[in-house]
């Protein structure tokens, strides 16, 4: 099926809207124990300034877009790929729970929320050098610049360097030929990466979508909110990073 279809028939349409950033912070749900299937693995933080949104209501900042954006990717995951995903949204853990190490590939959101704790930094320092490989998404503007602060504790000498569309994280199952896409009414979207010693013949340690939420996309895509070609470049991009981490 192409893309478009797997969009459309892999993700049931779901009445009412929820797991929203905009709505109350996702109760945590419990972990599911490792059962052999790929299983979506999203970081906690407290985040900066207490969590608190435009509208002076809670809001945990990690947990935006959980755990509909989870359970939706996971549907179109297991409809284009050989991979089995666990299907019911997503594990949550803090960057210092040792059960980081269990999962391949992390999720960070509002990442120009986030400041790592000591022990934290520590943990995803082990982690990336050990293999471990990290997804940042859904910030924009000036958050970058406390994004890249909290990424300077965790590991001191990186410098993101900016990826156009022929880097090979585009082409790893999707061949994405433009990175040109919705910018949510604000600057462009920009695909920053972290590589091993900063050198690009070494291994990417993390993909950073900045200006860009495909998260977001993920949740709404089967309530008629977004369009279909801007789910699907979302869904896209997340299968892509999903393969390439797990062969690179």
């Amino acid at each position: 099926a192409t893309a478009g279809v797997a969009a459309q028939a892999a993700v049931p349409q779901v009445p009412s809207f929820g797991g929203s950033g905009d709505a109350a912070p996702a109760a945590d749900p419990g972990n599911a124990p490792y059962d052999g299937r790929f299983t979506f693995a999203r970081v906690r933080f407290t985040p900066l300034g207490g969590g608190m949104s435009f509208w002076g209501r809670e809001d945990s900042k990690w947990d935006h877009d959980f755990p509909r954006a989870e359970r939706n990717f996971a549907k179109i995951l297991a409809e284009v790929t050989a991979v089995r995903p666990y299907m019911d949204g997503g594990n949550v853990l803090a960057l210092d729970d040792p059960d980081i190490f269990k999962y391949p590939v992390l999720y960070l959101c509002e990442p120009g929320f986030w400041s790592p704790t000591d022990k934290e930094a520590e943990a995803l320092r082990a982690y990336l050098t050990k293999g471990g490989f990290i997804i940042f998404d859904d910030f924009f503007g000036a958050h970058w610049t406390t994004f890249e602060e909290s990424m300077r504790r965790v590991l001191p000498q990186a410098r993101p360097v900016r990826l156009d569309a022929s880097h090979p994280i585009f082409d790893s199952f999707y061949h994405i030929e433009s990175l040109d896409m919705q910018s949510y009414g604000r600057r462009a979207p920009e695909f920053w990466g972290i590589y091993e010693d900063n050198d690009p013949s070494k291994r990417l340690l993390s993909i950073i979508g900045y200006n860009n939420d495909i998260g977001e996309d993920w949740e709404w895509s089967d309530s008629g909110t977004i369009p279909v070609d801007v789910s699907n470049q979302a869904y896209k991009l997340g299968v892509n990073y999903l393969m390439y981490a797990m062969t690179h």
